[in-house]
C-alpha cells in the first residue's frame, strides 16, 4: 500500500504498473486520475491551493484503505494527493487499487475516492476574477460517501 501527500507530480503510469508489477495474482487494476479544473459552480478557477494537516490526512487515507480492503479482496493500492498550488489542467489525486477481479478493483477504488472527498482533512481554496475563497463541502460528495454505510463489498 502507498499512502502519499506531496506538492512534487507523480507519474501516472509508473505508479499503476508498480501495482502489478512482478504480481501475477493481479488481474486487474482500476484507478482514478482527479484533474484541476478551470471553473467551479460555473465560475472561473485560474489556480487552487490545497491545504492539509499533516500526519493526520496520511492516516485518514491509510484508514479510508483500510476500510476497503476489509469489504474487497485487494491486493494493492496506491492513494496519492497533491496539496500546494496547483493550476487547471494539473493531476491533483490518484487513487489505484489492485486486485484479482475488476469488480473488486471497480468498486474498492470508487469507495476510497468517495470517502476520501469526505473523510480526509484537505482545504482547497480557489483564485477566481474576484479574488480567492475557501472550498466548501459538496452535498453531493456527502451523498456519494453515504451510499456505502449499508452496503456490503459482497452480495
Amino acid at each position: 500500500m502507498k499512502i502519499a501527500v506531496q506538492t512534487e507530480p507523480f507519474d501516472l503510469a509508473a505508479e499503476v504498473e508498480a501495482l502489478y508489477h512482478d504480481h501475477p495474482q493481479v488481474g486487474a487494476v482500476a484507478s482514478f486520475l482527479g484533474i484541476t479544473r478551470d471553473r467551479n459552480d460555473g465560475e472561473g478557477v485560474a489556480a487552487m491551493t490545497l491545504e492539509h494537516y499533516p500526519g493526520m490526512t496520511e492516516r485518514a487515507l491509510e484508514r479510508i484503505v483500510a476500510e476497503a480492503r476489509s469489504r474487497w479482496d485487494l491486493l494493492d493500492a496506491t492513494v496519492i494527493h497533491r496539496v500546494g498550488a496547483l493550476k487547471p489542467t494539473d493531476p491533483i489525486v490518484l487513487v489505484a487499487v489492485a486486485a484479482a477481479h475488476r469488480g473488486e478493483a471497480f468498486a474498492a477504488c470508487e469507495f476510497i475516492m468517495d470517502y476520501l472527498k469526505t473523510r480526509a482533512p484537505f482545504w482547497k481554496k480557489e483564485a477566481t476574477a474576484d479574488g480567492e475563497r475557501w472550498v466548501d463541502a459538496r452535498e453531493s460528495d456527502d451523498n456519494a460517501a453515504a451510499r456505502w454505510v449499508n452496503r456490503l463489498a459482497k452480495p
